[in-house]
């Protein structure tokens, strides 16, 4: 089993969630994050007044899956993420020894 970890744009994100679907995958964790990069930071406007933020705002999805469907999840991810533009984001694959559910008490590949 493997964990899928991408930072990627905001603005991406319907869309990936999208290619995702089409392949079957329906769950995954994501949460807000922000990091500094090439891209030095955004502009924000805030009440009609410019703002140059000194980070970048970006999603972070992690999505637990078995070895097999590690490769489409990445191609989907990609696909539905890319602009071609610096800021685009990462995909991160580890290993994962072992993945409990906790209400049933499930484990490994059933447990996904």
């Amino acid at each position: 089993m493997k964990k899928v970890e991408a930072i990627v744009r905001l603005s991406r994100f319907d869309e990936i969630r999208a290619e995702l679907a089409k392949i079957g995958v329906r769950f995954f964790t994501m949460k807000e994050v922000r990091g500094i990069g090439l891209q030095k930071g955004e502009t924000m406007v805030y009440r009609g007044s410019t703002y140059d933020a000194d980070y970048i705002a970006r999603l972070q999805l992690e999505i637990f899956a078995t070895n097999d469907k590690v490769d489409s999840i990445i191609e989907a991810i990609t696909k539905a993420g890319r602009t071609g533009e610096i800021g685009d984001g990462k995909i991160v694959i580890t290993e994962v020894e072992q993945v409990v559910r906790i209400r049933t008490g499930e484990v490994g590949a059933e447990a996904l």
